[in-house]
């Protein structure tokens, strides 16, 4: 245990509380020897680096649980790693850099629900760089994390539609033989980005609708008080 404190550069006692807390796991023993290693040395400095991002030694136990019943990344990947996508390698402290304040046990625990991290060793591997850094962007932005990882399971959910739709329309028109098209993704990126920009285009200049016409009870009913008296002139009409 001196030499695990000294390596890490904290006192013994910090370790022992450490250890009565659950942060660090028991050490092997062999006879009145405890032996630390590696694994003990990264989770100290972890801890240590959680500390002075502002994380509570609570919210790190919290966070530690989440990350221990996480998903390996090998389950994550599945078949193999994304063809176009690039992921990388976070310490947790690097992770908590990314999202400064919403790197939370709740957060985590979805985010990795949703497969977009995995677990290796007393790594985090986010499966893509391109979609790690839009959601950094976002969280700056002032779009809470929650509510990134919540739309990026609607955005999945869409993709997964349209990743259906050009495969079988692609399949059923001349490639079967081929898995995977060499013009499927140029096209369908193609396809998709054309659309997107344009619904964009037409969501930003729609007017806003005024209060009465979003569809609150009180909207609604006066709505159907104004129909019903119009219908009733027109029928005496």
């Amino acid at each position: 245990m001196e030499e695990l404190a000294r390596e890490a550069g904290i006192p013994v006692r910090t370790v022992r509380f450490y250890r009565e807390r659950g942060l660090i796991s028991p050490p092997r023993r062999e006879g009145r020897i405890a032996w630390y290693d590696d694994h003990h040395l990264a989770r100290l400095r972890t801890i240590t680096g959680l500390l002075e991002r502002g994380h509570t030694l609570t919210g790190i136990a919290d966070l530690a649980r989440t990350f221990e019943s996480g998903r390996d990344v090998a389950e994550v990947l599945g078949l193999g790693e994304p063809s176009e996508e690039t992921p990388v390698r976070l310490t947790p402290e690097q992770l908590a850099d990314y999202f400064e304040g919403e790197s939370t046990p709740e957060n985590l625990a979805l985010a990795m629900e949703l497969g977009y991290l995995g677990t290796d060793g007393e790594e985090i591997v986010h499966i893509s760089r391109r979609l790690l850094e839009v959601s950094a962007e976002l969280v700056r932005e002032g779009v809470p994390l929650t509510a990134v990882l919540t739309t990026g399971r609607q955005v999945r959910r869409h993709a997964e539609a349209l990743a259906d739709l050009f495969v079988s329309v692609l399949q059923e028109y001349g490639a079967e033989t081929d898995p995977e098209p060499p013009q499927l993704r140029p096209l369908a990126r193609a396809v998709v980005d054309a659309e997107l920009s344009m619904a964009l285009d037409r969501r930003l200049r729609r007017k806003p609708e005024p209060p009465e016409a979003q569809g609150g009870p009180e909207a609604q009913a006066g709505r159907g008080g104004t129909g019903g008296a119009g219908g009733a002139g027109a029928g005496g009409a």
